[in-house]
């Protein structure tokens, strides 16, 4: 075989496996043709002349421009094959070798490298990043090792947070090596296209010929012995130097830096490396290409030193903070008195003794004392034992209890004291506990890295070329440049094949046409790749060899310019130089330059063809923002058409100027630039195109910071990736990133201004004085104004003269400390001369409670320096209370302008502390991947945490994220088979657990670090029949102590909503239990383990309303009785009972008051629970914030919140209302008024929850739904009436229990027989057997009833029976009847009903008479139907007489007067009301009445007040309320107001309060009566008292 043959199939070879580095098969083709041409004029030029044209004869050594290359350097005494030196030819181009003349010798031998440490598995954690997204880049595993270049300065040295820090040197890191030991058995891999594979990217030589790492190791060390040697000249006259070139020619291809050939086939992941200087590679552009550290971006280097400092203050030895285990979380200290004097019943187990011990310990008993009281069970001699060497640990969870604190200072012990469990634990010696978790000396040792903890193959500013791929092209330019310049004939072929070589270099840069390389084209006549007006029209001009090599020379000057710009830009693994790390250049403070904001704006790259062909007229609209609020008007450039150069672009080539000084810029000013276009008009009249033409679309935005992170001013050329536009609500936080992480994105070419200083914003002192004065020193009108203003609690809603009225009264409100975050965002301005008043305003404020200062991490606040405050008002905040906002501080990282902030230093502080934070923030940020506009943060935060965890954390949590996967897959395919063998598949699928426990002995759950399993049971997995079909999963508990860990894995639901729902509702509690009202809420975990999947704790012992009410029928949700009948048989004490349902009683009230706070909707009785100990709890947050399940246009959820007659039933012991009812209503309000009290903490909360990617909750229309549900701005008496008339809604609401009923019959496979209708007024179902047969119906005659309508009373005869029975019944009811017979009956075998629609008025009496006559042929018709129907349970249940129908029997319908008096003796009942007095107005409330009597027919009072406030000359003092229907016991809460009562006439006012029935039959009788004297009464006090009802005759008046 010759060799060109050889050398041709080399070549195809090498171009065929190159498609992976980043060039298409077009541009591969066209290079392999181009390269084919050079090298047939490379041989055409030496059989000529030998040598190129203007070129000096080679050196000794040297290779000639076209001839002989010289290979890479070998290790001593190693001969590389012939192919090896072929390789080195084809990627190293014409240099010469680095030390002597003939190749390159190592002076010193290679040290051996270290091996890894015993028990040290190397190797990386594969699944951290393992979505979709990210995965499909990602390998197969990693090792933990990384090149040189990875060290940091020395620790011990501290950053301020608000410096911005300097960026440190990076020093060599040595690679460890040595056979890795696998953890995880292989999984499916896929290839990175921007990571260079040395086992699979190189063309001839593999990694056991040519040892790439031992030569750069070596390297490495050596130059760090010495100075790296001078560079050399292009024309100097050393040994191996390259023929000298013209310099018009393109550059020389430089060496390249080969990233180390792995270990293994799991190890292919991308390595940094420092550049490898082997020797000056100089030519005469000063053109050289090195593989750089990730850490070369200075943003991300200084973040890496600071992490090496932060690292430093916590070191592995200081075990207070590096315990190695989970603590048992602890409550606040408001929570104590929770458990505080309860006595605890505590069972100890030990392994010394066979049986548990059991103490009964007061609350306030701390962990150390119930260490020593069991070991004096344990120990004969206590003198040299230390309770410090024990601890104790819960049974059945991997959690310690700490021995300083309290008993009930333990959540724990508060969650078995609220459900009545046993309090389990164990003791243990602390040198026998696992602390494997613990961080190591080597974890310390190592240097913080980007790319040391996390599998970055995807870098999150992806780099659309490798080193390797852009050096070919660079070749391929050369070789055309060159041709073009020493073309004579065919010049016209030679300029298209130099174009094309252009084009394709600019295609892999990122497909950018800078100006310069336009310029460049331009002075080239026209080709069929580039047909544009602006090119050369005399080619003739070209046949002169000088002007093609000014050509050339423009056109290699523009190219290394787009890649230098190109690594800058795609923090690419390579650059154009060595990078100098000094600042040489002056500083400028940015409050002293008065120019104007100006940059101009080139043009749009990368432009899709489509929008060519759709729209015109784009434009780009520049603003300025700062904290989301322009500090100017936005500015236009013009409209400009798509261009085809090389590619299609839309140039403007415009100035852009802002009438905005630099002294004008806050220093988190960003900038904001839109692209927007007129789609074309659709074919149609000239009307619609003008319309159309009107119109513009947004199609692309992208936002920057002016100031970068050392606070200079950005200037140079700047290419920024457009993030697109999408319709809808996008929350209120954008990325101040540019968008490179989609390879198709827009490319915005911007250059800034540059001058010879650095314009820097430094932070000014607080100014010296700030003023300070008392609220009450204010007039009355303003002080009104301003509490007007502060009662709006978030800043949201503040308009501009609120701002302006809360900037100007800043000083008297400083008592207020949660109104700093409504002064701030009212401040003016936030320019470098408006800071010193801010900043001593923020120094002299009252410091902020952590809960408070919430509010001040939000995106309208983005100043360092008062984000530096509020987080240091946040770190008094405990650990455990810090997992309570941990999902809204994850989310306000979105908001900080830099990578490192104050916030990013608390957290990972937190996190390194205490691995139940670490836990929980890194399933927090892993979620936030998914975010593509924050991707590349999170990823650098990701990295941050799992660097400061240590090793052992890190492997952890790749075992849950495989457990996720292998989980999520199990879903997947359970999901998608058929519902018949969905059981069979489940527990096919999960076989693969058994593997994976195989491998991991044991794995924590993500839902809780302590809940540590060491198998699942197969046997017990089961699922539910919902849509997304969760997975109902029970693992075995590696704690022989515990019983199984039952959870809920759902896959296809996002439970981000649901997580948030619950934390609110664990705030809630948690206000409550503070403030000493325990509502005995179930708070359950739930946690998303990525989009569209996640963990759910079951609770145990607990069946959803549904389940419970279909024991009675499908229709049993209109039954009354089927809850109580439900506790009753679970409790059957009456011990027992009364607890579940005072349980029920809290539980209940808090579940209506949290549902209706948060708008929870589409609740039905499968997502409401109850437990056999009585607690009522929701599930399944799928809708919230108002936003309601719709049938059509109809709400489905049409009451407040979930409140029917079963619970009522449970509350009241029947179906009548009873004083316990009184304590339900008091509960609720209570609660509710609790929580407005906290209505800015919901406000902060949410509100920073605005851009986490809710669909519910994306826009302040969210927010404002729970603001409006709160009633910040209302008195707690007009916030208690409006409660009550909320649970009276929720009561009375029909359409629960039909939704109810509708919901039961979707889930229902079949009805049995006994699931007929039922009546709604009829407690039970009454038959033919039990009344007897029905011979004759006849309506006699009709009454008034209690809504002012009519009643119709029945006369009913039976065959058994002498007496006539009366019974009344409506016409609503009688309509009931026959609704509810069609559902059992086709209509052909009823009778027909009489219309419902009457003309007049509905109530009168002429109606009633008709209607009485249509009624009486209805019933005959009934009774003498066919028997199945005439003796039905319907007809038998409505003509049975009821306690109302007593009534009727006898006396006429409407007597004169009221004879009724109760028997002497009997109480009258009590009456409770609140009364105060304000501003000359008398408030009287009425809340309550208990205890009333029946009237004399035995029938319960519809009872309603009257007042009159005595001496009443005027008669102008009668109040009174709404009647309460039925019941002896009402609620009211309802204001009545006097006006106009001075305050001096008190002592001589009576209330005269008095208690009337408005009943159906009877005038109103008085129930009692009882005289107030207000002299007890003291203004401004509220007088919350029972007031006792005397005995006294009848009222008649109306």
């Amino acid at each position: 075989m010759s060799a060109t043959q050889t050398q041709k199939e080399g070549s195809e070879a090498g171009w065929g496996s190159l498609e992976a580095l980043g060039l298409s098969q077009r541009e591969l083709v066209l290079a392999e043709a181009l390269q084919m041409e050079y090298d047939a004029l490379s041989r055409l030029k030496q059989d000529k002349t030998g040598t190129g044209t203007g070129s000096a004869l080679p050196e000794p050594g040297a290779p000639s421009q076209t001839g002989l290359k010289t290979p890479e350097p070998s290790t001593p005494g190693q001969n590389l094959p012939t192919s090896s030196e072929d390789l080195l030819l084809d990627l190293s181009g014409p240099d010469s070798s680095p030390n002597q003349p003939g190749g390159s010798q190592f002076p010193l031998p290679l040290p051996p490298r270290p091996a890894p440490p015993a028990g040290v598995f190397m190797k990386e954690t594969p699944y951290i990043l393992d979505s979709p997204e990210l995965r499909k880049f990602s390998g197969s595993g990693s090792g933990d090792s990384v090149g040189p270049g990875l060290g940091f300065l020395s620790k011990g040295s501290s950053l301020p947070d608000d410096v911005p820090p300097a960026v440190p040197p990076r020093h060599p890191l040595p690679l460890p090596s040595g056979s890795e030991l696998p953890l995880l058995p292989p999984r499916p891999s896929t290839r990175d296209v921007n990571l260079f594979h040395p086992g699979g990217d190189q063309l001839k030589v593999t990694s056991a010929e040519l040892n790439y790492d031992l030569i750069n190791d070596s390297l490495a060390r050596l130059n760090e012995g010495r100075p790296a040697p001078p560079a050399r000249c292009a024309n100097g006259d050393q040994s191996g130097k390259p023929v000298s070139r013209s310099k018009t020619l393109p550059p020389q291809v430089p060496p390249r830096t080969y990233t180390p050939a792995a270990k293994s086939n799991k190890n292919q992941r991308r390595v940094s490396a420092d550049p490898v200087r082997l020797g000056s590679r100089t030519n005469g552009f000063g053109y050289e290409l090195f593989q750089v550290s990730e850490e070369r971006d200075e943003e991300v280097a200084a973040f890496c030193h600071m992490l090496d400092v932060l690292r430093s203050a916590y070191p592995s030895s200081n075990r207070s903070r590096n315990a190695g285990f989970v603590w048992s979380p602890s409550v606040g200290h408001d929570e104590l008195h929770q458990a505080l004097g309860v006595a605890v019943k505590v069972t100890v187990a030990c392994e010394a003794f066979r049986e548990p011990l059991t103490f009964t310990c007061d609350g306030s008993s701390t962990v150390d004392l119930l260490i020593y009281q069991t070991l004096c069970y344990t120990q004969d001699q206590l003198d040299h034992l230390d309770v410090d060497d024990y601890l104790l640990k819960v049974c059945g969870h991997e959690e310690f209890l700490s021995n300083s604190q309290t008993l009930a200072g333990l959540e724990f012990v508060q969650q078995c004291l609220k459900f009545d469990w046993d309090i389990r634990l164990f003791l243990t010696k602390r040198s026998a506990v696992n602390t494997k978790l613990a961080r190591t000396k080597e974890d310390d040792d190592t240097p913080s890295s980007m790319n040391h903890c996390i599998l970055l193959q995807e870098r999150p500013i992806k780099q659309t070329v490798t080193r390797e791929a852009l050096t070919l092209l660079l070749d391929t330019f050369h070789n055309e440049a060159e041709s073009f310049l020493l073309s004579e004939v065919e010049l016209l072929l030679h300029v298209e094949r130099l174009v094309q070589s252009v084009k394709a270099l600019c295609n892999s840069l990122a497909a950018v046409e800078t100006p310069d390389v336009t310029a460049a084209l331009n002075q080239l006549p026209a080709c069929p790749c580039r047909l544009q007006p602006k090119v050369l029209k005399d080619a003739s001009v070209l046949s002169l060899r000088e002007n093609r090599e000014s050509v050339v020379e423009k056109l290699t000057a523009a190219i290394l310019d787009l890649v230098e710009l190109y690594c800058s830009t795609f923090n690419a693994n390579f650059h154009t130089a060595a990078q100098s790390r000094s600042c040489t250049a002056p500083v400028q403070e940015a409050g002293l330059v008065t120019n104007v904001l100006s940059f101009n704006v080139y043009a749009a790259h990368r432009v899709p063809i489509t929008w060519a062909t759709s729209y015109e007229g784009f434009f780009l609209s520049c603003s300025l923002t700062h904290g989301g609020a322009e500090l100017c008007a936005p500015q236009h450039t013009s409209k400009q058409a798509v261009s085809k150069y090389l590619f299609h672009l839309v140039v403007w080539d415009q100035r852009v100027c802002f009438p905005v000084e630099i002294t004008q810029l806050p220093r988190e000013s960003q900038l904001t630039v839109t692209l927007y276009a007129s789609p074309l008009p659709p074919p149609g009249g000239a009307e619609e195109k003008g319309k159309q033409r009107r119109s513009t679309e947004p199609l692309g935005w992208v936002t920057m910071p002016l100031f970068n992170f050392r606070h200079v001013l950005t200037c140079g050329r700047k290419l920024l990736g457009l993030w697109p536009s999408t319709p809808g609500r996008s929350g209120n936080a954008r990325t101040s990133s540019p968008n490179f992480s989609q390879p198709d994105s827009v490319i915005l070419q911007v250059d800034f201004p540059t001058s010879s200083f650095e314009v820097i914003f430094s932070t000014p002192p607080p100014a010296d004085f700030c003023p300070q004065y008392e609220f009450s020193r204010l007039d009355t009108i303003s002080q009104i104004q301003l509490q007007d203003v502060l009662q709006k609690k978030a800043f949201h809603w503040l308009t501009a003269d609120d701002k302006r009225l809360l900037w100007e009264k800043k000083a008297f409100c400083q008592s207020e400390s949660a109104a700093l975050p409504l002064v701030l965002a009212s401040a003016p301005c936030w320019q470098w001369a408006c800071l010193p008043e801010i900043y001593a305003l923020l120094r002299q404020w009252a410091c902020l409670g952590y809960l408070d200062a919430l509010g001040l991490l939000h995106a309208s606040f983005p100043d360092q320096e008062l984000r530096r405050t509020a987080v240091q008002w946040m770190d008094s905040i405990s650990d455990p209370e810090l997992l309570d906002f941990l999902p809204q501080l994850v989310q306000a990282l979105k908001y900080e302008c830099y990578l490192d902030s104050s916030l990013v230093r608390f957290l990972l502080r937190r996190a390194i502390g205490d691995i139940r934070i670490a836990h929980y923030l890194f399933w927090l940020l892993k979620d936030n991947l998914q975010d593509s506009q924050f991707s590349a943060r999170y990823q650098h935060l990701l990295a941050a945490l799992l660097c400061c965890v240590g090793r052992a954390l890190r492997d952890e949590f790749d075992r849950q994220c495989w457990l996720v996967s292998i989980l999520t897959q199990v879903a997947q395919k359970v999901r998608d088979a058929t519902p018949s063998s969905r059981q069979s598949v489940l527990r096919e699928s999960l076989d693969e657990m058994k593997q994976f426990f195989s491998v991991n002995s044991c794995c924590r759950l993500p839902l809780n670090p302590a809940l540590f399993v060491s198998g699942i049971n197969i046997q017990s997995c089961s699922f539910f029949n919902s849509n997304a079909v969760p997975l109902k999963l029970s693992f075995q508990n590696l704690d022989p102590r515990g019983d199984n860990i039952n959870v809920i894995f759902k896959s296809g639901d996002d439970l981000r909503q649901d997580m948030l729902t619950l934390q609110m509702i664990r705030i809630m509690n948690k206000i409550w239990i503070q403030e000493g009202l325990d509502m005995r809420m179930v708070i359950f975990k739930c946690f998303s383990t990525g989009r569209g999947r996640g963990m759910v704790e079951m609770i145990p012992h607990s069946d959803t309303l549904r389940k419970i009410q279909v024991e009675h029928g499908v229709t049993g949700s209109f039954k009354d009785r089927t809850l109580a009948d439900w506790l009753q048989k679970h409790n059957p004490t009456d011990e027992q009972y009364d607890k579940a349902v005072e349980n029920f009683i809290y539980s209940c009230a808090g579940c209506c008051v949290a549902t209706y706070i948060l708008g929870i909707c589409d609740r039905h009785n499968d997502n409401i629970m109850l437990k056999t100990s009585g607690h009522m709890f929701h599930i399944d947050f799928g809708k919230f914030l108002g936003h309601a399940q719709m049938f059509g246009n109809i709400k489905r959820d049409r009451a407040p919140f979930v409140f029917t007659s079963d619970m009522a039933y449970v509350i009241n012991g029947g179906d009548k209302p009873s004083s316990r009812f009184h304590e339900f209503v008091d509960l609720c309000c209570e609660a509710y008024n609790l929580i407005r009290k906290h209505t800015h903490l919901f406000l902060n909360l949410l509100g920073l929850m605005l851009s986490c990617g809710i669909p519910e909750l994306s826009d302040l229309d969210d927010l404002k739904y729970v603001y409006d549900a709160l009633r910040p701005h209302e008195s707690e008496a007009d916030a208690t009436t409006y409660f009550t008339r909320l649970i009276e809604s929720s009561l009375g609401s029909v359409a629960t229990k039909l939704n109810f009923f509708i919901h039961n019959l979707a889930q229902m496979k079949f009805a049995s027989s006994e699931d007929r209708p039922a009546l709604s007024f009829a407690p039970r179902i009454h038959t033919v057997r039990s009344d007897g047969v029905i011979k004759n119906l006849y309506i006699c005659r009709h009454i008034r009833s209690a809504n002012k309508g009519y009643a119709f009373v029945v006369k009913v005869e039976r065959d058994a029976q002498q007496e006539v029975q009366l019974v009344q019944r409506t016409f609503e009811e009688f309509q009931e009847l026959h609704s509810k017979l069609r559902l059992v009956f086709p209509s052909s075998k009823l009778p027909s009903f009489p219309s419902r629609f009457v003309i007049g008025r509905s109530r009168s009496e002429a109606t009633a008479d008709r209607r009485k006559d249509e009624l009486n042929g209805y019933v005959w018709h009934l009774i003498h139907a066919a028997p199945e129907v005439a003796q039905c349970d319907l007809v038998y249940t409505f003509f049975h007489p009821l306690s109302r129908d007593e009534r009727t029997a006898g006396g006429s319908s409407k007597p004169a007067e009221v004879l009724w008096s109760p028997a002497a003796g009997t109480e009258l009942g009590e009456v409770k009301l609140s009364i105060s007095y304000k501003n000359d107005k008398l408030f009287i409330m009425v809340i309550h009445i208990r205890g009333l009597q029946p009237l004399q027919d035995g029938t319960d009072p519809d009872p309603y007040v009257k007042l009159y406030l005595l001496p009443d000359p005027q008669k102008t003092g009668k109040r009174k309320t709404k009647a309460a229907r039925r019941t002896c016991n009402p609620t009211y809460n309802e204001m009545l107001v006097y006006d106009r009562i001075p305050r001096g006439d008190l002592d001589q006012r009576v209330i005269h309060l008095r208690v009337l029935s408005d009943g159906s039959f009877w005038e109103n009788t008085l129930l009692g009566e009882t005289f107030i004297s207000l002299t007890r009464l003291v203004p401004g006090q509220h007088w919350v008292d029972w007031h006792r009802l005397d005995r006294t005759g009848s009222d008649s008046t109306h």
